[in-house]
C-alpha cells in the first residue's frame, strides 16, 4: 500500500509517517519503480502499537530504541520486555491514581444531585 494510503487507514500524516521512517521509527520502505513508497499490511499493527506507546507517554526516543531492539530480532526480547514493563507499570499507578479521582468525582456529583432534589422538592 501507498504511503497516502497508510497514512489514511492510521491517522498519522504523510510527514509524520516520513519523518518516523527518516529517525528509524518505521522500518524503510520498499519502494516501486516510480520510487514510491510501498508498505506490507504489517506496517497498520506496528503503527498502531507505535500509537499506544504515545498514549501512554512513552518518549519518542524510547520508542526509537523499542524499534531499532524490535529490528535486531528474537535476541533483544529481554530487554524489550524490561522497557515495557516500566512504562506499563507506571501506566498502572496512573490508572489507579484517575480511578480514585472518578470515585472522588462521583461523591462529589451525588453531593449536587441529592442537594438538588432537596432544594426542589422543599419549594
Amino acid at each position: 500500500m501507498m504511503i497516502g494510503e497508510v497514512a489514511e487507514k492510521t491517522g498519522f500524516s504523510v510527514h509524520t509517517l516520513r519523518y518516523y521512517e527518516k529517525i528509524g521509527l518505521l522500518p524503510e520502505a520498499l519502494r516501486d519503480a516510480g520510487g514510491r513508497r510501498v508498505y506490507g499490511p504489517d506496517v497498520l499493527v506496528w503503527l498502531e502499537f507505535v500509537e499506544r506507546l504515545k498514549q501512554i507517554g512513552m518518549p519518542i526516543r524510547d520508542r526509537v530504541r523499542y524499534a531499532e531492539l524490535r529490528a535486531l530480532g528474537d535476541s533483544t526480547i529481554s530487554e524489550r520486555r524490561e522497557l515495557l514493563r516500566t512504562y506499563r507499570d507506571d501506566l498502572a499507578k496512573r490508572v489507579v491514581s484517575l480511578s480514585e479521582t472518578l470515585d472522588v468525582l462521583d461523591a462529589k456529583i451525588a453531593t449536587y444531585d441529592t442537594a438538588a432534589k432537596c432544594s426542589g422538592a422543599s419549594r
